[in-house]
């Protein structure tokens, strides 16, 4: 077998910003960033920067597709099983077989396996009956296999260069060139529209309402979708939204034919040295520009005993998904109903965290948890069947999970809320929340409103019309 070597060095570059260096490549399908937008809410101090995968995997409407994308592997003898996440493994497997890292690192992801999964795969996961179309561009699974990453130490202002030997040469050329990035504009075209209104919003609320009277469920998560036209640069607008969140999972993906943009402030899940981390947000409130204000609002958050209660449900929800892959009695919860702090909302965060199982796979581990319990509900199963009987259209990558899993085995992975899908000239952006007994329809119809607060009104900004 040839073994091919892994070399990580650092490169100079004038500004080591990771959205100025990923403007050089925005444009290129497979293009990805993983952003945490200088926040100060997590220790994480890295972005990364990936583009010119070696092989893609794509999976939707029940049927995978591989494409090798570079000679320098014979993917021939590839097994590609039909389960997505087994194919997954395989190859992250595959190309582990066939690469040694000259020198271990603590660097994140460093090489490997980058993509998105969508909500709606859970037809697959959980064998949840889904009779709506599928009206999206977007794959249920885009995965790119990388051999060449730039990854940005914001701390020390080093860039590190990740690469497989031989892997295309030139592939630094974008970067160390500097040459001018065209400045594009964005705009709306047309106004937001939800796929309900406020009333069929409530009525929504009152169905869930009756089934959680009957026993049905603890809780169920239901978001409304907004769209909009728009012309210009998605990363334009990426742009903007991301200094305006300043969310610390955040991400911008463009595929083939759509865009995703995550202004994410929710760990799924975290895996590194074999512990596990994931951290559920249940409990919001909105920010107010008075200062006293504002740290009442946190306040109250931090004592209201039905958000408490939200947030227990779902910590125990995601305590028996991590048992199913994790060391017996190696799952524990150091924290629990935790403040943070975002540009638009105040949240709720509890920290789940366990020992995973020797020989069991990375990507196991993401299908057994998948979707994420704090965007579904509890008992998980049932919650989404009502989920899926009450919204209107399929939620795509809205509730899924954009992240990595890198060649030493380490992933990170986020809930994608506060994201956008951007495909056909419209943009599609969700918002829901947690229903649970003593919820009120007022309530919560405003808090899924208040989680798009610095979304919908920022892209509008270019726009006459209100939202």
């Amino acid at each position: 077998m040839n073994i091919k070597t892994i070399k990580i060095t650092s490169i100079s570059i004038l500004q080591p910003n990771a959205r100025t260096l990923f403007s050089h490549i925005q444009h290129l399908p497979w293009a990805m960033l993983l952003d945490t937008c200088n926040s100060l809410l997590i220790s994480e101090r890295y972005d990364i920067l990936v583009y010119q995968p070696i092989a893609t995997y794509e999976f939707k409407n029940g049927k995978g597709q591989f494409k090798g994308r570079d000679d320098s592997f014979d993917f021939s003898e590839l097994d590609l099983a039909p389960d997505p996440f087994e194919a997954l493994a395989n190859l992250q497997q595959y190309f582990a077989d066939h690469t040694q890292l000259e020198i271990p690192s603590d660097l994140p992801f460093i090489l490997g396996t980058m993509g998105a999964f969508g909500y709606d795969i859970n037809t697959l996961t959980d064998g949840i009956e889904d009779p709506n179309p599928n009206e999206y561009l977007m794959p249920d699974i885009a995965v790119g296999l990388y051999a060449n990453s730039l990854i940005v130490d914001k701390q020390k202002g080093i860039v590190y260069h990740c690469s497989v030997e031989n892997i295309q040469p030139d592939w630094l050329e974008p970067f160390l060139h500097k040459q001018k990035v065209p400045n594009q504009g964005f705009h709306l075209t047309s106004d937001w529209h939800s796929n309900m209104s406020k009333s069929d919003y409530v009525a929504k609320f009152n169905k869930i309402q009756d089934y959680l009277k009957a026993g049905d469920c603890y809780q169920v998560n239901l978001a409304q979708r907004f769209s909009a036209e728009y012309a210009g640069s998605e990363w334009q607008a990426y742009q903007q939204l991301s200094e305006a969140n300043q969310a610390p999972f955040s991400a911008f993906c463009r595929f083939e034919n759509t865009c995703v943009l995550s202004l994410s402030p929710e760990r799924f899940l975290q895996l590194k040295n074999g512990q596990v981390v994931t951290k559920p947000i249940k409990g919001t409130r909105k920010r107010d520009s008075d200062p006293k204000k504002d740290a009442a609002l946190a306040e109250e958050l931090f004592n209201a005993e039905k958000d408490r209660a939200e947030n227990l449900m779902i910590v125990d929800l995601l305590r028996n998904d991590l048992s199913k892959h994790c060391q017996p009695f190696s799952v524990k919860v150091p924290k629990l109903f935790h403040i943070e702090s975002y540009p638009a909302v105040h949240h709720l965060v509890s920290t789940v965290e366990g020992k995973i199982r020797e020989n069991t796979h990375t990507y196991t581990l993401l299908k057994g948890a998948f979707p994420g319990g704090s965007i579904t509900g509890a008992p998980k199963v049932r919650a989404m069947q009502i989920i899926r009987e009450l919204e209107p259209n399929k939620r795509s990558i809205y509730c899924g999970s954009i992240g990595y899993v890198g060649i030493q085995n380490d992933m990170d992975t986020s809930i994608c809320i506060r994201t956008l899908l951007a495909e056909n000239q419209r943009l599609y952006c969700w918002a829901g929340g947690g229903i649970v007994l003593d919820s009120e329809g007022e309530d919560e119809f405003q808090e899924t409103l208040h989680k798009v607060a610095k979304i919908l009104p920022v892209l509008k900004e270019n726009t006459s019309d209100g939202i």
